[in-house]
């Protein structure tokens, strides 16, 4: 199964819904239900530092439930790891994240947090050069595994129109038409290098740090 997971900003009392049937859940609840998922998505908003703090005590607490999870992040690449090191900035550095794109110190309960918890922390974006290449050129820029993974699952009509809509809300309604093919390419590249990696995470659950 897929868990999801998200966060309301100003919110003092924390209130976790369940989406499907409206219920609100304990934390027991929904640490018994992630634990019990193959997959989790854990969404985050860029500007809340107490969002990124709750997050981390989440995964912390999940990881003493669930000693097989294993997360994977966008904030890093494909094929990378972080190994925590007394300085967390530069473990994370070392792993390739970028701390000017990303705002830190913004992230750095959440992270501070999962070296705590000791949880194996692997990078899962596709590279922002060839992102930037299958952008400009279309998908047959992208890599064959990448490629047979987005053929495999096409788009719905609705489904194209969703993520369309969503792409153009974060240019702030200023992408220009020509430019939407190419960007859709890409957000499905960067999907599709982060499914393979929560696949080769070998983590139960596996974990989506999404930015």
């Amino acid at each position: 199964g897929v868990g999801g997971c998200a966060g309301w900003p100003g919110v003092e009392e924390e209130r976790i819904v369940e989406v499907a049937s409206g219920r609100r859940l304990t934390r027991t609840e929904l640490l018994a239900a992630l634990a019990g998922c193959e997959v989790v998505l854990l969404g985050e908003l860029h500007d809340n530092p107490r969002h990124h703090a709750r997050r981390g005590a989440l995964l912390a607490d999940l990881a003493a439930v669930a000693p097989g999870t294993a997360l994977v992040a966008e904030h890093l690449d494909r094929g990378r790891a972080v190994a925590f090191g007394v300085d967390l900035r530069a473990s994370l550095v070392a792993a390739g994240f970028d701390v000017q794109g990303w705002q830190w110190p913004l992230h750095e309960p959440l992270f501070a947090a999962i070296a705590r918890a000791r949880l194996p922390l692997r990078g899962g974006n596709a590279p922002r050069e060839r992102v930037r290449e299958v952008a400009r050129s279309g998908l047959a820029a992208a890599p064959a595994e990448l490629r047979a993974l987005i053929e495999a699952a096409p788009l719905t009509a609705a489904a194209q129109a969703e993520l369309d809509a969503d792409l153009i809300e974060g240019h702030c309604g200023r992408l220009p038409a020509a430019r939407l093919p190419g960007m859709r390419a890409a957000q499905r590249v960067r999907d599709a290098a982060m499914a393979l990696a929560l696949r080769e995470s070998g983590g139960r659950p596996a974990v989506l740090l999404a930015g």
